[in-house]
């Protein structure tokens, strides 16, 4: 399945990743390039839990948030090149490094997750991720992960 899908739907991304609502930050992962690349898709929606708080009046979506969709992307990524679906995949974070934030993230913004693989084995994988809105950087960090699968 990995060397022909070029996208993943909600469907394939839940059986890739255990996140759940409200904390699954990818709707969709599109060009996929197993080994090099991806693009995850997040819509930005007023009605999201954190904006209760994030901040009342002036909803901004939290760039600690953003680091994990990215995250959540790469884990994707990982699963189809792997061809890890449904076998209980896990990611950790490892490190987040040269992290930074650009510009805000609004309500009815789309948030294009830009991932490629910096190197990956089996077990380690390292990525270099920007978050973007309408072609500009809104956040950048390259991100090492370990993976993990609960059955083995």
């Amino acid at each position: 399945m990995s060397d022909t899908l070029k996208e993943a739907d909600l469907d394939i991304i839940q059986r890739i990743i255990p996140h759940r609502y409200p904390f699954l930050l990818v709707d969709k992962v599109k060009d996929i390039k197993p080994k090099e690349s991806a693009v995850g898709i997040k819509n930005i929606t007023f009605n999201e839990p954190q904006f209760q708080g994030h901040f009342p009046g002036a909803p901004i979506f939290p760039g600690v948030m953003i680091v994990e969709a990215l995250a959540q992307t790469s884990a994707v990524l990982v699963g189809i090149t792997l061809d890890l679906i449904d076998k209980d995949l896990l990611v950790y974070f490892m490190s987040i490094d040269k992290c930074k934030f650009r510009r805000k993230v609004v309500p009815g913004d789309v948030l294009e997750l830009h991932v490629e693989v910096i190197r990956g084995s089996q077990k380690v994988w390292k990525f270099r991720c920007v978050g973007k809105v309408d072609g500009e950087v809104a956040a950048q960090a390259e991100i090492t992960a370990m993976i993990d699968l609960l059955e083995e």
